[in-house]
């Protein structure tokens, strides 16, 4: 395909192996969120403590801070391709170890304690993995795609993960109700597979490495990184915002005590909880393939987090299962804004040699933010109860975002393109 003929595409999808490429987030995702929504449930029925939950996310969290930003150097000297590839099988081998651990076999070879520190353990290699893979496929889209797409290649990018959100909540609920724990997880590493297959389909060649101005060793390679981020207030803040959000004001990790004990709606009521989430920002990302939130980027993204905040307030006093519902869906809903506006900067700003590893940068202010919030949800629950901890993360949000709204006035009417 040549340039005049990119220059006329009008939708990212109209790439074939852009096509591949968010089918293989798809499947991806809803293998990884089956597999982490049918062990959390089934941990918590067992173990009835809060902290079990977050202790899952500091598991993942750890070892993924420890390692992304070296995945981030390395994504910009080898074969992203290669990367992405090795780390999904070690993801599919720690799958099909909880299929293990949770079989007939396993009930009676390990005891309690052993199949804790099993999946802590198993948990803890899957965020290695996922620290090297997060860097290489982010900095592999500008490869399929041309520059002009990669504000809709990031609204497609995330509507293909929160539809594996919205699916992987929903077949973890109803399959551990309806076929049990064992086979549930079956499917969760099937469904990995097909993920790998796409990914080998693709066409696209990465280079090994992009020529850079200078020669760096690896520490100050990696110090590169954070020197381009924290010289860049756009996205400083578009990052910093995020991570106060997700760490402080989410509730995914304890939904399963939401699920059971306060609005008692059980297994599937929880697969419901999980999804509402993702189909608030679907149906949010959907209006942004057509109505890009990039024209006053910053105003857009400062209305988002103010509103995640009150739905999680909101939320947080609820025993309605549907308001609870709404509101979790009015959180996905804002999120979605953040998510394209942040995803779209980082494809932007950065130029291509340094990309991996300000990518690598995001995924420890964000993408690992999920997994020590998990960790700061289980710890708060445990310490001040379950709702108001919740009632003090959205709080908390509400006054971040006043005060970092009172120290970047001049950043509301800049348009980024």
């Amino acid at each position: 395909m040549n340039n005049t003929e990119l220059e006329s595409l009008r939708s990212a999808l109209e790439i074939s192996d852009f096509r591949k490429l968010i089918c293989l987030n798809f499947f991806l995702t809803l293998s990884v969120l089956m597999l982490e929504v049918l062990v959390s449930y089934e941990f918590y029925k067992v173990t009835k403590d809060p902290m079990s939950l977050g202790l899952i996310g500091l598991a993942i969290a750890v070892p993924y801070i420890s390692v992304t930003l070296l995945g981030g150097h390395l994504a910009d000297k080898m074969n992203k391709k290669w990367i992405m590839l090795l780390s999904m099988l070690l993801i599919l081998t720690i799958s099909l170890f909880f299929v293990f651990i949770f079989s007939t076999y396993g009930n009676a070879c390990l005891t309690l304690p052993q199949k804790v520190l099993c999946i802590y353990l198993f948990f803890g290699i899957s965020g290695l993995a996922r620290g090297f893979y997060q860097p290489a496929a982010s900095s592999f889209r500008p490869y399929i795609l041309p520059r002009h797409l990669y504000a809709n290649g990031s609204t497609w990018n995330s509507t293909a993960w929160q539809l594996g959100s919205i699916g992987g909540s929903l077949i973890a609920g109803f399959g551990y109700a309806q076929f049990g724990l064992e086979y549930s997880l079956m499917v969760s590493s099937g469904l990995m597979v097909i993920a790998i297959a796409l990914l080998i389909s693709i066409q696209t060649k990465s280079p090994r490495g992009i020529t850079q101005p200078s020669e760096h060793n690896i520490y100050e390679s990696i110090r590169e990184g954070f020197v381009f981020v924290l010289n860049n207030k756009i996205l400083l803040y578009s990052l910093a915002l995020d991570l106060v959000a997700v760490l402080f004001a989410g509730v995914v990790a304890i939904l399963p005590i939401f699920a059971q004990d306060i609005l008692n709606v059980g297994a599937t009521g929880l697969g419901y909880l999980r999804a509402a989430p993702s189909i608030g920002a679907f149906m949010g990302l959907i209006i942004m393939t057509k109505v890009s939130p990039m024209e006053s980027a910053w105003r857009n993204m400062i209305v988002a987090v103010v509103g995640f905040g009150i739905a999680t307030l909101i939320f947080a006093v609820s025993t309605n299962i549907y308001l609870s519902l709404s509101m979790l869906f009015l959180t996905g809903a804002f999120d979605s804004i953040s998510v394209v506006i942040r995803g779209s900067l980082l494809q932007l700003i950065p130029p291509d040699y340094i990309r991996g590893r300000v990518l690598a940068v995001n995924n420890i202010f964000v993408s690992s933010s999920n997994e020590l919030g998990a960790f700061e949800s289980g710890l708060m629950a445990r310490i001040m109860g379950t709702v108001p901890s919740v009632i003090f993360g959205g709080a908390f949000t509400i006054a971040t975002i006043i005060l970092v709204y009172f120290n970047s006035k001049e950043l509301l009417g800049k348009k980024i393109s």
